[in-house]
């Protein structure tokens, strides 16, 4: 008969506990605890819970050509339950973990572009087709966002992203009139897909620099 000794299950237990957690970038399915921490940060609404998310964002220069990729914010389920909560009045914590039972937990990517003098809100365009016709100017496509290839790269594998959309984003005058500024990009994916510790958001602009964005998943709850 095969003895084992109480050391050797303790010893066994605590590394299949070790090889559960790496398997796992960050904190999900949320337990009840973690639901409530989330959903107590959210509600201070104060710079502390503006410093906890602050991570979660990653902020890029302005290219010399194309437009800015000028931030991607990625947020982890924990991190999402955070802002949804700093976002509702008349919210307890037993409704935010009521919610969240049973939904699919998901990561949400935001992405930021910014148009810049290099990439404007104005298009050069001939006048005429005649190939001596002085240069004109046309209004740049609100729609110029999904000429954007987004990838989320994890472990050199391509995730699928559950939803895709975008906005065009615009500055108003009070006098009236409104001109393009950029766009805002989001995706969600199943949070089960992030498997290893950090993840790759890779954005390739139809003009300017290609942008790729690390997260260090280990370092995020």
């Amino acid at each position: 008969m095969l003895r084992v000794s109480r050391s050797s299950i303790a010893a066994l237990g605590l590394t299949l506990l070790l090889l559960s957690t790496s398997a796992r970038a960050f904190n999900f399915p949320l337990s009840d605890e973690a639901i409530r921490e989330a959903y107590f940060l959210g509600q201070r609404r104060d710079d502390s819970m503006a410093q906890f998310l602050a991570k979660y964002r990653k902020t890029l220069p302005v290219p010399d050509s194309g437009p800015q990729i000028s931030s991607v914010e990625l947020l982890t389920p924990f991190a999402r339950l955070i802002l949804l909560s700093s976002q509702r009045s008349n919210y307890s914590a037993q409704q935010a973990a009521r919610e969240h039972r049973g939904q699919e937990e998901l990561v949400a990517i935001t992405i930021q572009v910014q148009l810049t003098p290099a990439y404007g809100a104005f298009v050069a365009a001939p006048t005429s087709s005649r190939s001596n016709s002085p240069t004109g100017y046309t209004l740049r496509s609100p729609d110029f966002w999904k000429d954007i290839d987004v990838q989320v790269v994890v472990d050199d594998q391509l995730l699928e992203p559950t939803d895709f959309t975008g906005e065009p984003n615009y500055r108003c005058g009070d006098e009236g009139g409104c001109v393009l500024t950029g766009a805002t990009l989001h995706l969600e994916l199943p949070a089960k897909l992030f498997t290893s510790d950090s993840a790759t958001i890779r954005l390739a602009p139809p003009e300017g620099p290609d942008v790729a964005v690390e997260f260090n998943l280990a370092s995020l709850r």
